[in-house]
């Protein structure tokens, strides 16, 4: 891991922007976070759009975070931002863009093609990553990871034993296969779902959250589309990390 600049934010949180290798990165550290009091540590997931499209987002969620004496980080994904183009995914969106434009279903293959190849390039990345961060003064554990591609989240939730607890945003295409996974998933969960998710298949939703083998997990629904997540749902979702990483 890389350092390649570094900002002190006005509530005290310090933002580190990282390469390891080729994958670009950023980390979030509280004030609060020491030597002697190592800070929990959040993997902050997000939709393949991009770090700097994204960064608005993710550093309110950071700062949040860090308001609760959270670390958090992220990482771009495979074929996003920067990082190489990738034409087979970029022809799975082009097709899944085709489809929604005209009304039609989305099929088992154009999902399979887009969230599946994702799945099985990004989370080794994230356990990578993990190892990094977690080999840093001042970062410790127990781990959580947040939002994001929920394939992502349920494959880290089933291989990645330093990850303790999850929250999930039901609201991105989720391939058969992934709901298998789903079942072998066993960490605490809280699942966020807008009931009126224009890109996302309601009763899908409803249904993964039912595979979910986890004995502690919740559904939080919001009436709303895709953006309109309420931010006492966000507060909702910092009472469960902090009931499962302090």
């Amino acid at each position: 891991m890389h350092f390649t600049s570094e900002q002190h934010l006005d509530d005290g949180v310090v933002e580190r922007e990282f390469t390891l290798g080729e994958i670009p990165g950023i980390l979030w550290t509280p004030a609060s976070a020491s030597t002697s009091a190592p800070a929990p540590l959040i993997l902050l997931g997000h939709p393949p759009l991009g770090l700097r499209t994204m960064y608005p987002r993710l550093a309110a969620r950071a700062r949040h975070s860090a308001a609760e004496g959270f670390a958090t980080a992220t990482i771009e994904l495979p074929g996003s931002g920067d990082r190489p183009r990738w034409p087979a995914v970029e022809r799975a969106r082009a097709d899944l863009r085709r489809v929604m434009a005209a009304g039609e279903p989305v099929s088992d293959e154009i999902v399979d093609a887009l969230i599946l190849p994702l799945v099985d390039k990004a989370v080794p990345e994230w356990q990578a990553a993990l190892d990094a961060l977690l080999a840093l003064p001042g970062i410790g554990g127990p781990v959580a990871y947040s939002g994001g591609v929920i394939s992502i989240g349920i494959r880290l939730a089933v291989v990645e034993p330093r990850i303790s607890a999850a929250v999930l945003f039901a609201g991105s295409f989720v391939p058969r296969a992934m709901f298998e996974e789903a079942r072998q998933v066993t960490i605490p969960l809280h699942v966020m779902l807008q009931w009126d998710d224009e890109g996302n298949d309601r009763q899908a939703a409803l249904d993964l959250f039912d595979a979910f083998g986890s004995e502690e997990k919740s559904l939080h629904a919001n009436m709303g589309g895709h953006t309109g997540v309420p931010q006492f749902a966000g507060d909702v979702a910092a009472q469960f990390f902090t009931r499962h990483l302090k």
